[in-house]
């Protein structure tokens, strides 16, 4: 078998694994719901390449307001690679103790949000402290995270715990220890990471089972839709209310920011 072939294998074991936790996807998929119900958001965060799934949630074609994405560059900023804004920085500063509470004092968060943290080995400070702050704030909390591989990784807080501690639900991307799953004769360390694909397919099911739930609510979603679908006209009105939409949700988040209530 080519390592080709290998890494398309392994990544239908990956889409297999995803699928054995069909309920659990339900389960965020309701509490998300419920919050983008109620006029609220739901915030999704990851440091490092864990971005990438934030990204996929939303704004994209296929994706609709409700998610408010929490991308900070200092953490996920990676195109230098060295010098200013390298990726040292990056993986230094996302094992800071108290920059998420720093992130999350700009946003007004109620105990109707809801949140999704992406970790793949749930070890480092800030996503950690990130589940922490919501559940301290009675937030419902998803994490996504590589079981296998946080299980085996060790946590980077004294205390030891991780994203798993501070989760009310856990989603597991079906990628290996380590992460990388092509091992090549001659190589000594794999290669092509797997998580990356679990994460992808699991964010699409939620989005998926959102908008199911959000449409047999009446309340059917703006979806950024291509214009070779929705034809010009409608895909211009779907793009500018969508992000109307998502402008109004956000103003929630800094109404009150600051103020005693």
């Amino acid at each position: 078998m080519s390592v080709i072939q290998q890494y398309i294998s392994l990544s239908k074991k990956i889409a297999d694994t995803v699928a054995a936790q069909e309920s659990n996807i339900k389960q965020a998929a309701q509490w998300f719901a419920s919050s983008i119900l109620a006029g609220r958001m739901v915030h999704v965060f990851g440091s490092g390449h864990s971005r990438i799934m934030v990204e996929e949630m939303w704004p994209r074609y296929g994706s609709f307001p409700g998610f408010n994405p929490i991308v900070e560059l200092s953490l996920t900023f990676h195109n230098l690679v060295v010098g200013a804004n390298g990726q040292r920085q990056a993986m230094f500063l996302e094992n800071v103790s108290g920059l998420a509470d720093r992130i999350l004092r700009n946003f007004d968060i109620s105990p109707v949000d809801s949140a999704l943290i992406i970790s793949s080995s749930g070890t480092n400070i800030v996503p950690v402290e990130m589940a922490e702050l919501f559940q301290h704030k009675k937030v419902k909390v998803v994490s996504i995270l590589t079981q296998q591989h946080s299980a085996k990784s060790e946590s980077k807080r004294s205390d030891g715990k991780k994203l798993s501690d501070f989760s009310d639900l856990i989603l597991d991307t079906g990628a290996p220890e380590g992460d990388s799953m092509i091992y090549i004769q001659g190589l000594e360390t794999p290669v092509a990471p797997g998580s990356t694909v679990g994460g992808a397919i699991i964010i699409n099911c939620i989005k998926a089972e959102v908008a199911r739930l959000l449409t047999e609510a009446g309340q059917p979603p703006k979806v950024l839709t291509a214009t070779n679908i929705a034809g010009k006209e409608k895909a211009t009105q779907l793009f500018e209310s969508a992000y109307d939409e998502h402008a109004h949700r956000l103003a929630k988040l800094y109404e009150h920011v600051g103020t005693k209530k």
